[in-house]
Order: structure tokens, then C-alpha cells, then sequence
């Protein structure tokens, strides 16, 4: 294989590892690609990405596919395959056994239990492994993995809406369309590709969101909705408690709260976890541990001016959309960020513009961890 070659076969496996984000948590989100090349050119053999649920793997299903065909084969990887016994048999072992003579992996998974143990595994063996071609690109793809891995806690992507002059609402706070519908379609989009969406108490009670992912055929790609509410205020008639067989309901609450309508929401389905709070609010660093420790890997923060504004100060906020509208609300309307001007998110020295998108008649800007 040439240069030219890997690298398009790896972006082929990035791609489809993408199909399964949001939905394979705890585990990575990994694309696999098997192919040989018997002098006429290279073919694939097989493709694989992580299942719903985070098993089976990548590679297990491309080797599965591939049969035969894998002997001899190059697999591409975007995350180092494997070395422990989990629920399922390590991958490297797999690969070994299928007799595939070379392996082109984009990183090394920084889980303690693999960092490289599933490189020497089938090295060793008698594989032929190279590490690094498309390493950038699967750094982002598999960002909520190092970061839970690295900081016990999800990536955080923080998305905004804002008018022409820079208001997400009216005073009240009121609902308010910002956005046209090719905006709202990238958000749903966006909600699929995470593992959680989180929003304030503040939001519920003045919106009475969905929160989930309403693209056509794609329901079953929600994500789980987490409510921050220290004081447990979640209405149980709102549409968050009548949709959880829908989607997912946790409640985060503050340790030592009120306990006396946890009860009724458990019984609707909804899961109420307490975390530490202070001044009356719960503590975000306690808050996204605890969603790691639950297996979240990517969290989408969809919420109110004061909430993201707090995880903006506290530098949680790893990757951000604003979604700038061609209307303005005017006099009655509130900033984007509580107590913090716009500016705090775009001229960042934390964060760096990374792209933007034209979204029908209103505009994407993509913000993205220095």
C-alpha cells in the first residue's frame, strides 16, 4: 500500500466509525477497514464500526465480514484494537488470528489497559503495526474517550443561538425562535452524535423542551437528557417525564435535597442522582464525574445564559457551535451569556475558530479546544 493509499483507506474508517456516535458509550466509537491487495489493485474485504452498546467492536465486525479474505490483509484502525478481556476477547488477538500481516492504526488508545499493549500484542506476533496516519483526525473522533479516559470527565460541546444582536431570548425568561429550520436540523444532528444533551431546571421550566433527536428515522439516535436541579422542581406532567421511554431522563440533584417527589419520578422511569453542591447550586466539576462514572462519554450543553456561561468559566467547554440568526429580538432581549459578553466564547484564549457554515439564512461557527 501506498501513502496515498492508507491515508484514504483510514478517513474510510473514520467515516464509518462516526456512525456509531453517540450511541456506543462507554466505549469508543471506532471504524475498521480490511484490505488486501493480490496485484490487481487494493480491495476491501471487509468494513466494521462499534455496534449500539459498544460491542461488538469495530474490528470483530470487519473481521467478520472479511472471512478468508483477512489473511494476508491490512486492517485500518482508528483506535489501537484492544489487549484486555472485557465482555468480549481482546481484539489484537483476533486480528492475530485472522491472519492479518499488517496493521495501520491511527493512536494509541490512552486507556490504561491497552497505551499501547495492543500495538506489541500483535507485533510481536508477527504483524507488521504502524501507528499515526490520520492521528489528528481520530483525535477528535474519539475526544470523549481521552477525555474520560485523561480527565474523568465528558467532552463538552456547548452550543448557543443567538439573534443579529447577540440576545438567545426575551426577558422572562420566554421562548423565542431564534434560528431557521436548517439550524434546528444541524442541533437534532448534533443531539444524535452525543452520548448526553444537558440543560438547567430554568430551561425545563420556561421551555418545556424535548431534547431529543426528531430527524426522520432517526428516534432511536437520542441521546440521554440530563437535568440539572438542585432543588428536584422538574414538572412531572412536562414533556421531559411523558417522553422517557422515548429517550432517557437523569435528574441531577443536590446530596441531602428534597426527597419527597424522587419517588414519582423514579416510577416514571426518570433516575435522580445527587452530587455535592455549593451556594445553593450544583458543583459542574462533581456534576461531569459523575456522568463519566455512568459511562458518558460526549455531553452536549444545550441550556440557558447562566449555564453556559458557568461552563465557560469554569473551562469545561471544549468544543462550541453558535449558531448566529439573521434576526434581531431587540430591547426585551437576554445575552447569550449570563453576566459575560459574547466575546468571552469567540475571542477566547482557550478556544480557537475552527470553521464556519452557512445554515440556510443563518451561520455556524465552529469553536474548538487550543
Amino acid at each position: 500500500m501506498t501513502p496515498t493509499d492508507d491515508a484514504r483507506f483510514m478517513a474510510l474508517a473514520l467515516a464509518l466509525g462516526q456512525r456509531g456516535l453517540g450511541r456506543t458509550w462507554p466505549n469508543p466509537a471506532v471504524g475498521a477497514v480490511i484490505v488486501r491487495n493480490d496485484g490487481a489493485g487494493p480491495v476491501i474485504v471487509g468494513r466494521g464500526w462499534t455496534q449500539p452498546g459498544g460491542r461488538p467492536h469495530a474490528e470483530t465486525e470487519a473481521l467478520q465480514r472479511a472471512g478468508e479474505a483477512a489473511r494476508g490483509a491490512t486492517i485500518y484502525v482508528t483506535l489501537e484494537p484492544c489487549s484486555h478481556h472485557g465482555k468480549t476477547p481482546p481484539c489484537a488477538d483476533a486480528i492475530v488470528a485472522a491472519g492479518v500481516a499488517r496493521v495501520v492504526s491511527a493512536m494509541v488508545d490512552p486507556n490504561p489497559e491497552v497505551s499501547g499493549a495492543g500495538h506489541w500484542r500483535m507485533a510481536e506476533a508477527g504483524v507488521v503495526v504502524e501507528v499515526g496516519v490520520g492521528a489528528a483526525e481520530a483525535a477528535r473522533a474519539h475526544a470523549g474517550h481521552i477525555r474520560r479516559v485523561r480527565d474523568g470527565r465528558p467532552h463538552v460541546l456547548l452550543k448557543l443561538a443567538v439573534s443579529t444582536d447577540g440576545k438567545a431570548g426575551l426577558i422572562g425568561p420566554k421562548p423565542v425562535a431564534i434560528t431557521g429550520e436548517a439550524a434546528r436540523a444541524r442541533v437534532h444532528a448534533l443531539r444524535a452524535m452525543n452520548d448526553a444533551v444537558l440543560t438547567g431546571i430554568g430551561t425545563v421550566l420556561a421551555d418545556d423542551p424535548l431534547l431529543t433527536c426528531r430527524l426522520p428515522g432517526m428516534a432511536e439516535c437520542s441521546p440521554v437528557r440530563v437535568v440539572l436541579d438542585s432543588a428536584l422542581r422538574l414538572p412531572l406532567e412536562g414533556r421531559l417525564v411523558a417522553t422517557i421511554q422515548e429517550a432517557p431522563l437523569w435528574i441531577m440533584v443536590r446530596e441531602g435535597g428534597p426527597a419527597e417527589r424522587e419517588g414519582a419520578l423514579q416510577q416514571r422511569g426518570a433516575k435522580v442522582l445527587r452530587v455535592a453542591s455549593g451556594g445553593g447550586r450544583l458543583d459542574l466539576a462533581a456534576v461531569l464525574r459523575r456522568l463519566a462514572e455512568r459511562g458518558i462519554t460526549r455531553l452536549m450543553v444545550e441550556a440557558g445564559p447562566t449555564l453556559a456561561a458557568a461552563f465557560l468559566k469554569a473551562d469545561f467547554v471544549d468544543e462550541a457551535v453558535l449558531l448566529r440568526a439573521s434576526t434581531s429580538i431587540g430591547a426585551d432581549g437576554i445575552d447569550a451569556l449570563g453576566g459575560l459578553p459574547l466575546e468571552a466564547l469567540t475571542r477566547s484564549d482557550r478556544l480557537i475558530l475552527a470553521g464556519t457554515e452557512a445554515l440556510g439564512a443563518d451561520t455556524m461557527e465552529h469553536y474548538e479546544r487550543r
